[in-house]
């Protein structure tokens, strides 16, 4: 298995499982079942195979399916789809770091659900835990035009050098990395423990590497560490700094042992002294070298050969349509859409991008909230086969690319994503609401994320204006301080909380205006105004507003509400912050999607066992 190739009819790749995997899930489980092993220990060990505990009472648990690079082929498309039917809800959730996410898995149901992945080459090691994390990397790799060049094999080669390493599943905490080849920094790398945007320098091909960022609590951006990291360097840079944080991370205290942490109580300076001594022997000896040289990795060509013929929309939305899908919590509404000259034209104006081969572009197919039915996966994985090169790429943005489409061929492709309820416009702009799962199902959710995220965006939709005024602002919603929407990283960031009204509680959110992480710097959100959670789309209303009648000639939404002061947004807001026993409506005291009484309720998180 660990030297399978994984085909389609024009790419391959080798697996990422390894049966002893499984083997090893078996036993434990069954140790843990027999009482032979506690609970912390089990807890360890499953965190470190992405099976992570859900707020629910029993054995239910989420699964994150590793997805490096965010790639996958058609045939591993299709296992996932396998997975999400038959031990989930009938439907995954794309994560911002180009994972996939299986809610309410039974975990007895658990080795069924790692078998049918390990035989399509795709794992779940080190998808949670204090480990090195998915590796992942700019969708538009290998085809965008203003790109480098192609980071996708220089990602592939880190993510297998610390998948299962020594030290990987060991850390202090979970330690991230993210590859960017562009202009514009499509995976927001100086958030991540590690951040490499590739250089060209006389020819040669480099990187630069920026180490220590990271949001939540003590929200950093990443600072340079290597102005130039020659590409066949990239493995033992790594290393050196994986070997530190290794050593020095702070065990002791789950708040303060992400690497950022270390850097800050070690200065810049020390900090960096130490990764220079751990570097310096690797990169002299030539320790870790890449498995291809350094200057010319395999290049993505072309597709070639048999394109079988796609699907009818009238038989997709037959499919979508009957497949069941299960609760509890909200569930995609499959809605298959007819398609016009226009619709067709405003979903190619925001969904469609060249690439820099002529003749071909990339498809971004909008996935509200990053969730995808089983059908819907299986239909998309035909139509990468029938349309694209038999791939498919998860986005930071929660969303699917198809690359190498045909420009001749888009109406066809939109047509059917349309058929399968997905040809809505607007990927990577406003109307792409970004969420977390929430308080659906995460332990340490305050608030219901997911329902305000599927409000916001649908009003969004309603709203003419949104997308002519403000194309380029990005909403994120979170339902906790937790960074895992990126909601600091957002031109406007809503990050669930509490407050109290009397005797009765009420979900609120942070609005959190000005983030960004396009450039080589990030910059975070700046605390605006709390306001209850069913007014929040009234708020993005009033935001608009100031944004329209404030805005410098030329200025776009990011940088306005990155310029803005905190005390104008504050103004605008006032009205809708304020709450008391007396102006407070009775929609006020339930979360959306709920219809009983809020009751804020969390549970000990397991992001730092």
């Amino acid at each position: 298995m660990p030297n399978a190739e994984i085909l389609t009819a024009t790419r391959s790749r080798l697996s990422f499982a390894e049966p002893a995997d499984l083997v090893e899930f078996v036993d434990h489980l069954g140790r843990f079942e027999r009482g032979e092993i506690g609970a912390d220990a089990w807890r360890s060990f499953r965190l470190l195979h992405g099976t992570y505990g859900q707020r629910q009472e029993g054995d239910l648990s989420m699964l994150r399916v590793k997805v490096p690079e965010g790639l996958l082929l058609a045939p591993q498309v299709e296992a996932l789809a396998t997975v999400t039917e038959r031990f989930g809800r009938g439907f995954g959730h794309v994560t911002t770091r180009q994972n996939l996410q299986v809610h309410f898995v039974r975990l007895g149901d658990t080795p069924d659900a790692l078998r049918v992945l390990a035989r399509a080459g795709i794992t779940t090691r080190e998808a949670c835990g204090n480990s090195v994390r998915n590796v992942t990397a700019c969708p538009y790799s290998g085809v965008s035009p203003d790109e480098a060049f192609d980071v996708t094999p220089y990602a592939e080669a880190l993510t297998r050098h610390f998948l299962r390493h020594p030290l990987s599943s060991s850390l202090p905490r979970k330690f991230k990395i993210a590859f960017e080849g562009c202009v514009e920094d499509h995976a927001e790398t100086a958030i991540h423990d590690l951040g490499f945007r590739a250089r060209l320098r006389d020819g040669r091909r480099g990187f630069r590497l920026a180490v220590g960022g990271g949001t939540a609590t003590l929200v950093s951006s990443a600072r340079e560490i290597f102005d130039f990291l020659p590409a066949g360097q990239l493995l033992a840079a790594a290393e050196a700094v994986v070997r530190v944080f290794h050593r020095l991370g702070d065990r002791q205290h789950r708040e303060r042992n992400r690497m950022k942490f270390l850097v800050r109580s070690l200065g810049w300076e020390g900090f960096r002294s130490e990764v220079l001594a751990e570097f310096e022997p690797l990169a002299a000896a030539g320790a870790v070298p890449l498995p291809f040289a350094a200057e010319s990795p395999r290049l993505e060509e072309a597709p070639s050969g048999h394109r079988p013929w796609p699907p009818s929309p009238d038989e997709i939305s037959a499919r979508v349509l009957a497949q069941p899908l299960r609760g509890p919590g909200l569930v995609p509404e499959v809605t298959p859409t007819p398609t016009s000259g226009d619709t067709l034209a405003a979903w190619t104006r925001t969904n469609v991008r060249a690439q820099r081969q002529a003749g071909f572009v990339t498809a971004t197919v909008s996935l509200p909230l990053g969730d995808v039915t089983a059908e819907q996966l299986r239909v998309l994985a035909e139509l990468s086969r029938a349309f694209g090169d038999g791939t498919v790429r998860f986005t930071s943005n929660q969303d699917l690319a198809l690359r190498w489409v045909l420009v001749d061929e888009i109406a066809s492709l939109h047509a059917r994503v349309s058929a399968a309820g997905l040809g809505l416009p607007g990927a990577d702009t406003v109307l792409d609401v970004v969420s977390c799962p929430g308080a659906e199902t995460c332990r340490i959710a305050v608030t219901q994320s997911r329902g305000l995220g599927k409000l916001v965006e649908a009003h969004l939709r309603a709203t003419p204006r949104a997308l002519a005024l403000v194309p380029d602002l990005a909403i994120k919603v979170s339902g906790c301080p937790n960074g895992c929407s990126r909601h600091h990283v957002a031109g406007i960031g809503l990050q669930g909380s509490v407050r109290r009204v009397g005797d009765r509680a009420v979900p609120q959110y942070f609005v959190l205006v000005g983030g960004s992480a396009s450039g080589p710097d990030a910059r975070f959100g700046r605390l605006a105004a709390k306001i209850p959670a069913r007014r929040v789309p009234e708020a993005i209303d009033r935001l608009l507003d100031l944004y329209e009648r404030a805005r410098l000639p030329g200025e776009t939404a990011t940088a306005f509400f990155g310029r803005v002061g905190v005390d104008d947004v504050k103004a605008s807001l006032r009205t809708l912050a304020e709450i008391d026993a007396t102006t407070a409506r009775p929609e006020d005291f339930a979360d959306i999607g709920e219809d009983h009484p809020f009751k804020a309720t969390t549970m000990d998180g397991e992001c730092a066992v």
